[in-house]
């Protein structure tokens, strides 16, 4: 057996390429306190792999599409006042999810393996699945430079942002379609129900060690690659499933990273 195996090399570059491309998103997430959006959105994308195994079309572009979707749904229900934002979260989080685990489960045709969608299968990533990450990459990371500074004001004091002049509504919008996309991308690798640590931890275990927001996006890339190449390490050697494998090496070092933060405040 040939070392690294071609499955591994194409993993580790996926994964190592999406945890750098959630690391901005990863932060503005925590800053401005958005899991459960990024929760809804994840779940939402299961009914796209539903109406890509109905329509028999790419499965990454039918998951794109389908969070994309209910991004767009979010942002409308942002703008009513009938009700809060956090009950609509509620509502469409769990039906979204329902629905979309019972939409592919009642596909007829060969077996479907519903846990790979629901943890993710890293070790089953092509190489079409890599031309996907680099060009929803590139798109995510280019639009993310050119609203950085408008998210990071309006991230800092919302009212303060908008009284000077920034734009409140189309970056929050144009954000919440990114965050999408990446999760979408994203959901091959470490699942549905796991995606969204993917994005969140690497974000959490920079913020007591980083002194500037740029600082922090720089060091959850470097934190989420480290935990990529530890979790498939482990996933590898003592054949655990790669998506939470990452996830709890990631989990690890966030605890390391509190430790030194606190020691660093005394």
């Amino acid at each position: 057996m040939s070392w690294p195996e071609p499955f591994f090399v194409r993993a580790l570059i996926a994964a190592a390429a999406l945890a750098v491309i959630a690391a901005p998103l990863g932060c503005v997430v925590v800053w401005r306190r958005m899991a459960y959006v990024g929760e809804t959105l994840a779940q939402a994308s299961l009914l796209g792999v539903a109406l890509g195994l109905a329509l028999q079309i790419n499965l990454t572009l039918a998951v794109v599409l389908a969070a994309i979707v209910a991004a767009m749904v979010l942002i409308a229900f942002g703008q009513q006042r009938l009700l809060a934002l956090d009950s609509v979260l509620g509502l469409m989080h769990h039906a979204t999810l329902a629905l979309g685990v019972i939409a592919v489960s009642l596909l007829k045709g060969p077996s479907i393996d519903l846990m790979s969608f629901l943890f993710g299968d890293v070790f089953a990533v092509t190489h079409g699945d890599l031309v996907w990450i680099a060009l929803g990459g590139g798109l995510v990371l280019a639009v993310m430079a050119r609203l950085w500074k408008p998210l990071l004001r309006l991230s800092i004091d919302p009212d303060l942002a908008t009284a000077e002049g920034v734009d409140p509504v189309l970056p929050k919008a144009a954000f919440d379609i990114l965050l999408a996309v990446t999760i979408a991308v994203a959901m091959k690798i470490v699942g549905v129900l796991l995606v969204m640590a993917f994005l969140i931890v690497p974000a959490v275990a920079a913020r007591p060690v980083a002194r500037t927001p740029e600082a922090m996006v720089g060091v959850a890339a470097l934190i989420g690659v480290l935990g990529v190449v530890a979790g498939l390490t482990l996933s590898l050697v003592h054949d655990t499933p790669g998506g939470p494998s990452i996830v709890l090496a990631m989990t690890v070092l966030a605890a390391i990273s509190l430790v030194i933060g606190r020691a660093l405040q005394r």
